[in-house]
């Protein structure tokens, strides 16, 4: 800020010369005039000040002073960067430029001005953005605001976090610890960090003590969780009588009877007839809840400046019965951070957090998976709980059961199964025990830097070394129990349980147990130095030589994940409007053979402010127009899976075809893949453009970039390059080597766009955020006798299956088409398009059927409006998804032999719905033919979601003036709210684990 202050101080007197002439002149002026910002609306009360006088720009923004001609004028205002003019009798208006336009922005290793930023960097304030949307997590709905992230960059399907330049997991840190996150996206704004960082980087950077009086910033929130939507499954006498069409669809004879099936539809005796809804108020609560408090204190002076953040969430679930109503979870963390100038040429950082997590619940050593329960197990297989009650008095043997029950449930109900069933969800939640999990992270890392100007003016040296420990564990009870299965019979029109068969025994052990014990070791370091220069006041020079790399331990895997490189940038401007940087990395893998381990990724960048020339300096349209360009190669080993994949493997297997040395055991020995002292890096090439512009006095901003990028050299073991005598069947042996082939394409853009516009007394704002991009297979190593097949020339993600063509209607139909090789067919099943012709339906008629969404939709929209109202906030974010698709493959629609059925069954073919069937008959046979990918499961997930709406209030600060309070207010928000889409039902449908939820939160926030 200095340095840009300094430079408008001497480009405005230089610019002023030609006015002074050869001497000066004492001769006195009043200057008058308005000083206006954003918008162009005057700013009231901007400070204006000269060595000898200052004043306070009145009601309207305008200003007068007495002062000598060509003098030194600075005016200051709040959130406006500061602005110095030689006092002339021309100057009548003073434009400042928001200080966000001059706020710095955390790239690789160092920091740039916003309104300098590289191509391929995007980022979020988070800081400034929690005033108004308050989050849970840290990456939340960040595709709605970061343009060129969509849950990865650019389409890549990894990338690297570094959080205060240490390789961290995004859920380390909390929201409220967050100062900036940036994502880094283009190969310029990667390079630095090598490697692992070539498919993008997610910088997060945390707070940090400023020079103030200290403030103490607290937040509390009470949250609510509503569950969207369940799985719909049949009831037990609808199940039944399914599943006897089903049996008759296979020429079989029906299990259940009339009567039976009556009995379970009246629900007179849920006991004898379950009826099991596992989704119903018996087992699930409605709603369950999340609190979280935080607290913030901030402060120093020039010696030290501190951030201190103290954070505690804990949640609930919607389990509702036994062990499962103890189900909680609870996080809390510390950080500190502080910054230390030891001397005037030396500086130290210190940061330090941790954090503590633990879960209770049921024990999970036992059948506890209760949503993957509630998807598998039909509704009449047995019921939970046997009423004590219903035991006929003389049943001794029962009643001695009841006796010598360790879980009688409620002092009246013993645990329900049957032979098959003897661990079941109830059971275990009810009786297996309970489980604590533990996880403790700590982080650490410190750097120190000194100014080494008095050895060369400009440089500087900057180091951070880092250390962090993660560990988790489980600590349980496991309990043994036992499960009844009743015997029924009736006497004078009542059920009565005549006799118990007893599955299992009950036990407590009374022993803790510990189990799933894991641990993480990160050990991190870089030290730069920088060097900055000027060259007549017009070139500005500036260099980086860095070291960088890190290192992870893990348990149980015997390599370390690294990546270590030498990087060097090289960057350089001429009167801020043309820019060139070169920034490169030299690499090592330990991946790779000797004499392949080290290779250098070069990219250059060149840069462009079109809004400094003549022609558009006094536009009036356009305030800041600048174009870049970014070209490079990063080397990198991310997708090489696993060490040595260059080395000749061989290995011994059990086998009767060979005996290797004396005795009766035989071995065999068999080769794995072949050597390859060539195989090195893959390689991401690109090119990237980027414009951003601001129009109409800041009014409208825009930002964009166009990618295209290529991946190359990827690693695989791929036999048609082969001849088929490198693999064999048996033995199972292949000499094959793995190599460098497969190459991907991806090519697209990115867009950010903000209006602001101000109407009377209401602020607005609205910003739209957008991706688009494709992907495309351009080398791959295959051989499909049919063309269509080929994946080269693809979509990355693609789906592949079958073409259908409805439903078989009857067997004639079937006869005069062509067979189909995935099992017998009858009327009812799915018919498919004999592709090649060759009187066959198998796996050579799969053709491409639609894009994916493994790296995420092609086309991602956010859309976020913020409205302001002297204290009143509304904001609201919506983001669309839109060109991806997916299969209908799961357990709810795939039904076939003893599946749990869900409503969808009600739309199956029969004789009489042959016309308007939307599903294939039912069987209790498999279904190899019907439930395979095809386009008859396929269905488009485009939506639009309205992922956020908060509307904030801030007390008048009048009312505080007396206190200790500085700020108080109150927030009320909503999240995951609504889906627009064709196939709502399906994208909010969970089938197998907890359901997606709405989030209803309300908030309170003071500084102190």
């Amino acid at each position: 800020m200095n340095y840009i202050k300094f430079k408008l101080v001497f480009c405005a007197l230089i610019g002023f010369l030609p006015f002074a002439g050869v001497s000066q002149t004492s001769e006195n002026i009043q200057v008058e005039a308005t000083v206006r910002g954003k918008d162009n609306n005057p700013i009231i009360g901007a400070s204006v000040s000269s060595a000898d006088n200052s004043v306070f720009t009145d009601s309207v923004g305008s200003f007068s002073i007495s002062i000598d001609l060509y003098s030194i004028l600075k005016i200051e205002a709040p959130e406006y960067s500061a602005k110095t003019v030689i006092a002339n009798p021309e100057v009548n208006t003073i434009k400042l430029d928001p200080l966000e336009d001059y706020k710095n922005v955390n790239v690789a290793f160092r920091k740039v001005e916003k309104r300098n930023l590289i191509n391929g960097v995007s980022s979020v304030d988070l800081e400034s953005l929690m005033k108004k949307n308050y989050n849970i997590a840290t990456l939340q709905n960040m595709e709605g605001f970061a343009n060129g992230f969509h849950g990865n960059i650019w389409g890549m399907d990894e990338y690297l976090v570094l959080i205060d330049g240490v390789p961290r997991d995004v859920g380390s840190v909390m929201p409220t610890e967050i100062e900036q996150i940036t994502f880094l996206k283009g190969v310029s704004a990667v390079a630095l960090y090598g490697s692992q960082a070539a498919k993008g980087v997610v910088q997060i950077t945390t707070k940090r003590g400023e020079i103030q009086k200290q403030e103490i910033d607290v937040r509390i929130n009470a949250g609510l969780n509503v569950p969207k939507s369940y799985p719909k499954y049949l009831g037990s006498a609808e199940y039944m009588s399914l599943y006897n069409e089903a049996r008759a669809n296979d020429g079989l004879s029906q299990l259940y009877d009339e009567e039976t099936i009556y009995n379970y539809a009246s629900g007179d005796n849920p006991y004898r007839y379950p009826d099991v809804n596992y989704y119903s108020s018996d087992y699930l609560q409605r709603t369950y809840n999340r609190y979280d408090a935080t607290a913030q204190i901030t402060g120093g002076n020039e010696t030290a400046q501190y951030y201190t953040n103290l954070g505690f969430f804990t949640a609930g679930s919607l389990l509702d019965f036994g062990e499962a109503e103890n189900n909680r979870t609870q996080r809390f963390n510390i950080r500190g951070n502080v910054d230390i100038d030891i001397t005037d040429f030396l500086y130290a950082t210190v940061n330090a957090s941790a954090v503590y997590y633990n879960g209770w619940g049921v024990n999970q050593a036992n059948d506890t998976d209760y949503w993957g329960n509630a998807a598998s197990l039909r509704p009449n297989r047995f019921s939970p709980l046997i009423p004590t009650n219903m035991i006929e008095e003389n049943d001794e043997n029962s009643m001695q059961f009841v006796e010598n029950s360790s879980f009688l449930i409620d002092g009246k109900y013993l645990l329900g199964g049957t032979q098959l069933d003897q661990t079941n969800p109830f059971a275990a939640i009810y009786a297996g025990g309970r489980t604590n999990f533990t996880n403790r992270e700590f982080q650490f890392n410190t750097g120190i830097g000194a100014d080494l100007g008095g050895i060369i003016k400009g440089l500087s040296f900057h180091s951070n070394f880092g250390v962090d420990y993660s560990t988790s564990y489980n600590q349980s009870y496991n309990n043994e129990y036992a499960v009844y299965q009743p015997s029924w019979t009736n006497y004078n029109g009542s059920d009565m349980i005549s006799g118990l068969t007893q599955f299992g025994q009950d036990a407590r052990s009374g022993v803790q147990n510990i189990s799933d014990s894991w641990y993480r070791q990160t050990l991190s370091f870089s030290g730069q130095f920088d060097y900055e220069t000027k060259i007549e006041e017009d070139h500005n020079i500036s260099a980086m030589l860095i070291a960088n790399g890190f290192q992870q331990s893990i348990s149980q895997e015997y390599h370390r994940t690294s990546n270590a490189n030498l990087g060097i940038y090289l960057g350089y401007d001429y009167l801020d409007k043309y820019f060139a940087n070169f920034s490169g990395a030299f690499v090592h893998s330990a991946k790779l053979p000797e004499g392949n381990r080290q290779a250098f990724s070069p990219t250059l960048t060149f840069g462009w402010r079109l809004s400094e020339e003549n022609f558009l300096r006094n536009s009036n349209v356009i305030d800041n127009l600048k174009l870049t360009a970014s070209a490079g190669i990063l080397h990198t080993d991310i997708d090489i899976q696993d060490y040595f994949l260059y080395q000749s493997i061989y290995t011994q297997t059990d086998g009767a075809w060979f005996n290797w040395r004396d005795g009766a055991l035989s071995r065999s020995i068999d080769s794995r893949r072949g050597q390859n002292d060539d195989l090195t890096f893959a390689k991401r090439e690109e090119i990237n453009f980027g414009v951003e512009a601001s129009l109409f006095d800041k009014l409208f901003q825009i930002q964009g970039s166009f990618f295209a990028n290529r991946m190359t050299g990827g690693i695989v073991q791929a036999s048609i390059l082969y001849p088929n005598y490198f693999s064999t069947g048996w033995p199972n042996s292949s000499f094959i080597p793995y190599v460098n082939y497969n190459d991907d394409q991806r090519i697209g853009f990115d867009f950010r766009a903000d209006w602001n516009q101000q109407f009377g007394n209401i602020e607005t704002k609205l910003g739209i955020v957008g991706t688009y991009y494709e992907t495309k297979a351009t080398k791959r190593a295959e051989l499909f006798e049919d063309a269509y097949q080929n994946r080269q020339g693809n979509p990355l993600d693609a789906i592949w299956g079958l073409e259908s063509e409805g439903l078989f209607s009857n067997d004639e139909e079937i006869d005069n088409s062509a067979s189909q090789s995935f099992g017998e067919v009858a009327p009812g099943d799915i018919k498919y398009v004999d592709q090649n012709g060759d009187g066959v339906i198998d796996n050579q008629d799969e053709v491409y059927l639609g894009k994916g969404g493994w790296y995420g939709a092609p086309f991602t929209l956010g859309v976020n409006f913020t409205a302001k109202w002297k204290n009143l906030t509304f904001f609201a974010l919506g983001i669309g998804r839109f060109g991806a698709h997916a299969m209908k493959n799961n357990s709810y629609f795939w039904m076939d032999g003893e599946d749990k059925y869900s409503v969808i069954a009600r739309d199956r073919w029969t004789p009489e719905t042959s016309e308007t069937a939307t599903y294939p008959r039912l069987t209790t046979t498999n279904s190899n033919n019907n439930f395979r990918s095809s386009d008859f499961w396929l269905y488009s997930t485009d939506r639009f979601d309205l992922a956020k709406v908060q509307i904030s209030y801030n007390l008048p600060k009048a009312l505080f003036r007396k206190s200790f309070v500085e700020e108080l207010g109150v927030y009320v928000n909503g999240a995951n709210l609504l889906t627009i889409s064709p196939e709502r039902e399906i994208l909010e449908l969970n089938v197998g684990s907890a359901p997606q939820n709405r989030f209803y939160n309300l908030g309170l926030k003071a500084i102190f």
